[in-house]
């Protein structure tokens, strides 16, 4: 059992992404309670706002590492969720300061329910790569 590089990189996408999972189900939260009209939408979107740079850079870092480790199936799996990122960021409505969330447009239904499910699908793919990553690590470290 030898610690490398590999495994480095897969003990830090486990951080990284507890943090995302954690991010991700506050948006699932944040979105109910706008669909309850439990807190007000201006609120709501500036608590969710300063969260997705953070979450986009440290989906980036990881990723990022994982290239340079040359895992190269790893990297491959979060490609297409770093592409949606990238075009979602792009596409955002035009506001004053970073984020994708507007107050004026959040409350229509189509974007909620659209919200809510982008939410709910990258829950689910931070908890699936979790486990992923979670044998990537004991592999890696078995093997080396």
């Amino acid at each position: 059992m030898a610690f490398n590089f590999s495994a480095f990189a897969y003990i830090i996408a486990l951080i990284v992404d507890a943090f995302l999972i954690f991010f991700s189900l506050f948006h699932v939260i944040a979105f109910d309670e706008l669909k309850t009209d439990y807190k007000n939408p201006i609120d709501q979107c500036n608590s969710l706002n300063p969260l997705v740079l953070p979450e986009y850079i440290l989906h980036l870092l990881f990723n990022f590492i994982f290239a340079c480790s040359g895992e190269w199936f790893s990297l491959v799996l979060n490609i297409p969720l770093l592409a949606y990122h990238i075009n979602r960021y792009r596409t955002r409505p035009v506001m004053s300061g970073p984020g994708l969330y507007d107050p004026t447009s959040i409350m229509n239904a189509d974007v909620l329910t659209k919200c809510q499910r982008e939410g709910w699908i990258k829950l689910a793919f931070y908890l699936l790569s979790f486990f992923y990553y979670l044998y990537g690590m004991i592999y890696s470290l078995i093997s080396a």
